[in-house]
Parts: structure tokens; sequence; C-alpha cells
């Protein structure tokens, strides 16, 4: 398909009421929950199919291949969750009920037939877990044990299912950024300096060995552990002392430390060395942009726990039964090529096709060409599985 399309952008606000014994997002009633959303309408180009996008924290309306797709032909619906722009307390089941409301509004008051999820970046695994829990629901509480059932929340299932840049978790990835060499969480100069990366005195330096990776790795899932294990605790505590709704807020310190944007020899793409999607690694690792850098306890358990959180792509791509495109990029500053490939291998069928984009870096910035080839690989997809006109 080479028509270009002109397409109207309908800002549209999606609101519902939710109960909750406290408020974890800043502004409104505790009790309503208020969507910012973006509706794209091609002009003179109806269709039965919508593509939804949607972020744990929002903020992609003007991704380059939002648009992209609607000047191809296709409706597009972004929808943020309900913690756009800030993920301190954000709870993965509760942003399944804003894709819930999405999906919901977009069949049963936009009109639409077919709804295929849009998985971009960090929005690839929360897809993935809202169509595994609207499959076959088994969700009734939080990692943390406060109630939220998504059995009864009569989830509408997707369609279908795009993977786009996607990593595997927020878990997952988080945890394979983690700088393993912080022995202190409450005074993070106090490291060890045969894991720290980016210590000039550190012995082990790029190309890393297999011995120092897989080291590395279990040091990174270890400290994981070693947070989870005291936040329980503190939950608890709280809990013991009668303090059923209280929170407590904590920082978490060296999160970019990841050996693969140090040395590009592992798990290699085209990306540069030395260079994340965020910038320079070293600065990003205690700079104020780092995933998981603000937390409250139950925003941890749901979303950071390597152990605990529900919204695993890949244990979520395995219940999965619907068409499923995964795109990687080859010049991926964020999510490199294992993080595609475990995707695709997870997706518990056959129905299903893997693409990479050669070149292309995270957000497609400054590549026209590499944006049109991936939008162009989604149109036939699209087209192939009933979701677009040929």
């Amino acid at each position: 398909m080479s028509q270009k399309y002109e397409y109207d952008r309908i800002p549209y606000l999606l609101a519902f009421a939710e109960q909750s014994s406290f408020k974890d997002t800043y502004g409104g009633s505790a009790d309503f929950v208020a969507l910012e959303s973006y509706w794209l309408k091609p002009k003179d180009k109806p269709s039965d199919t919508v593509i939804i996008f949607m972020h744990p924290i929002g903020g992609g309306a003007y991704l380059p291949m939002v648009s992209a797709l609607a000047k191809k032909g296709c409706h597009v619906i972004y929808c943020n969750s309900r913690y756009r722009g800030t993920d301190s307390a954000l709870i993965m089941e509760k942003v399944v009920l804003d894709m819930a409301a999405c999906v919901r509004d977009a069949k049963e008051k936009k009109g639409y037939k077919k709804v295929v999820l849009a998985g971009w970046s960090g929005g690839g695994s929360l897809s993935l877990f809202y169509q595994a829990q609207a499959e076959n629901p088994t969700i009734t509480e939080t990692p943390a044990g406060d109630p939220l059932d998504l059995v009864k929340a009569n989830l509408i299932p997707a369609d279908g299912m795009m993977l786009l840049a996607a990593h595997i978790s927020r878990a997952g990835t988080m945890t394979e950024w983690l700088d393993a060499s912080i022995l202190d969480e409450n005074d993070p100069t106090k490291r060890d300096v045969e894991l720290d990366l980016y210590d000039p005195n550190n012995p082990n330096q790029p190309p890393y060995s297999e011995a120092f990776v897989a080291r590395y790795r279990q040091a990174q899932i270890a400290r994981n552990r070693k947070i989870t294990a005291w936040v329980k605790q503190k939950l608890a505590q709280l809990r013991n002392d009668g303090l059923t709704t209280e929170e407590f807020a904590f920082v978490v310190h060296g999160t970019m430390a990841d050996p693969r944007f140090i040395d590009p020899t592992l798990d290699p793409n085209d990306r540069p060395a030395n260079w994340c999607y965020l910038g320079n690694p070293k600065t990003v690792n205690n700079g104020p942009v780092g995933l998981a850098r603000f937390n409250t306890l139950r925003g941890w358990l749901s979303q950071w726990s390597y152990d605990d959180s529900n919204a695993n792509g890949i244990t979520c791509a395995e219940q999965i039964t619907v068409p499923t495109l995964v795109i990687g990029n080859t010049a991926d500053d964020a999510c490199t090529p294992s993080h595609t490939h475990r995707l695709y291998e997870a997706v518990g069928h056959n129905n299903k096709e893997m693409y990479e984009v050669k070149g292309a870096n995270h957000y497609y910035f400054g590549q026209p060409d590499k944006l049109n080839e991936a939008t162009g690989k989604c149109m036939e997809w699209l087209q192939q599985n009933g979701f677009a006109d040929a």
C-alpha cells in the first residue's frame, strides 16, 4: 500500500470509575480514572480494525510509528495509562485495567470489530500481559497482596498482536541493566570494584569474558532479590503496625550498567559502544530518568521485582493464541536482539512472524527509510491476517 493518507488526530478523554483504598496518581478523584488518548483517523478510509498503542508510562502519542501507520491508512489509538509520565507507584495490574477500558471503548463505542495491540518497547510486555489475562484470566490480587481482580474484569481479548522494538519485561530488562557492583542500597559509593563497569581499576575490561558476564548476571539478579526482600519486609512491618494503606518511597541507584552497552560484542547488533537509548550509560546509571530510580513498595513488586512481577512478557507470550508479528531493529540501543528473539520464540503458537529492520535505531529517529520499511512490514502482515485491505 503506497498511497499516503491524511488523517485527523482527535484527542479524547477516556474516563471510568474505580474503587480504590488509596490514591497512587497525582490529581483528580480517588475513585475516578481519566486516560488521555489520541484517535488517528485517516480521511476517506473507513476500517473495521483499529491498532491500539499503550505504554505503562505513556508519552508515545507522537512516536514516528504511530503517525506513520495512520498515513498508510490504519486507524490508530494511542492511549496513555493513568501513570502517564511517572512510574514510581505504577501497578502493572492497574495498567491492564486501563488498556481494558481502551479496548472496550474501541469496540463497543467506536464500533471497531477488530483490535490489534501494538506493543512498542515497554508496551510489548504490557500488551502480552493484557492478552494473556484476557484469554485466560487468573489474577485476583497484585504482587503486594492488594485485591485487584482481573478475572471479574471481563477483559476483551485483542484479535492480533504486533510487538515493535519490544523488550521482555520491565522487571527483566531493569535487572539486566542493574548495577551489580553496589553493595549497600543506602550508600551506593560502596561497590565491588571487580563488578563496577565504570571503574578503570576493575580488572575485568571489555571485551568481557563469558565467566565475568555470567558472574555479573547472577549478581544483578541477587541485587534485585535483595531489594525485593527488603520491600516485602517493610510492607509487612507497615501492615503489622495497622498501616494497611501506607506506602514508603525509596530510591534505587545504579540502573544502567548492562555490560552490553559497554561491550557491543555481547548480544551484538549495529549499536555503538558506550551508548544506550538515553545517552552515555555511565551518566544514565545514576541520572534522574533511569529505570526504577524512584519507587514505592507496591510499585517495585508489581513492575520491577524479578520474581514477583506478573507482567513477564516471556511467560505471557506462551499463553496467547492470536496472530503475532515481532519486529526488531538491528541498531536498537535499548532492546537488543536477544529480546526480539526471546519474545518470538516464546509465542506459544505457529501463527507468528519475526522481522528485523537492518540499521534501525530504537525510535527510527532520523531514519525515514527504516520507518517506512517497518511500517511497510506491518501493513503486509495486517493484510495477510485480515486486519487491513490489500
